[in-house]
């Protein structure tokens, strides 16, 4: 069941702050735990059957899944490579670098987020995380518009969508909103 329901007559930054304060309930709830593992593994299939050659990943903020809990420590096993996005502020833009998925991320790129050092690469999937989804596939993010111009300049990738089930909600696209290929939840795979 959403966690909003009358989501077509909000703005989007009224929505956005009601998914994000629900979504916080959410993770910290007793289903919490059990929500983690069951996207874990969902996803986990999903990957599988993708054999991406390079994943990109994101790091996860603001109670978000965290893939590296859900695979323990040596992502590796995920991919023949990783990468983790690195947003730039003036003017906005977003590249991969490449991540041995080991240690934790060494910098923190522009918007204050964990990333890597490493060379700029084109993952061929990219997991992205989603505060709302639409079975359409449009995602719902937090605003800045980085992975919809980065899936824009890169058509050929397979976006994935990461989301808490609770989060589907009704959304009119804009213009420069980009689909996703699926949306992976705890309970279901969607492909639009």
């Amino acid at each position: 069941m959403p966690w909003i329901t009358e989501s077509g007559s909000l703005d989007r930054a009224t929505l956005r702050q009601q998914l994000l304060e629900a979504r916080e309930r959410f993770v910290a709830s007793p289903s919490g735990p059990a929500a983690h593992r069951a996207l874990g593994q969902r996803l986990k299939d999903v990957l599988e059957a993708l054999e991406p050659q390079v994943l990109g990943l994101y790091w996860p903020v603001r109670s978000e899944f965290n893939a590296r809990v859900a695979w323990g420590d040596d992502m590796t096993v995920l991919a023949d490579g990783l990468a983790l996005p690195f947003a730039r502020r003036h003017p906005p833009t977003m590249a991969y670098r490449r991540w041995d998925g080991r240690d934790d991320p060494p910098v923190r790129d522009e918007c204050g987020i964990p990333s890597t050092e490493g060379a700029v690469v084109v993952p061929d999937v990219v997991l992205v995380p989603c505060v709302g989804y639409t079975r359409e596939g449009y995602r719902l993010g937090y605003g800045g518009g980085y992975f919809d111009r980065w899936l824009a300049a890169h058509p050929g990738v397979t976006p994935v969508g990461v989301a808490w089930h609770g989060s589907q909600v009704a959304l009119q696209p804009e213009p420069h909103d980009q689909p996703l290929t699926l949306v992976v939840t705890e309970d279901e795979v969607i492909a639009p």
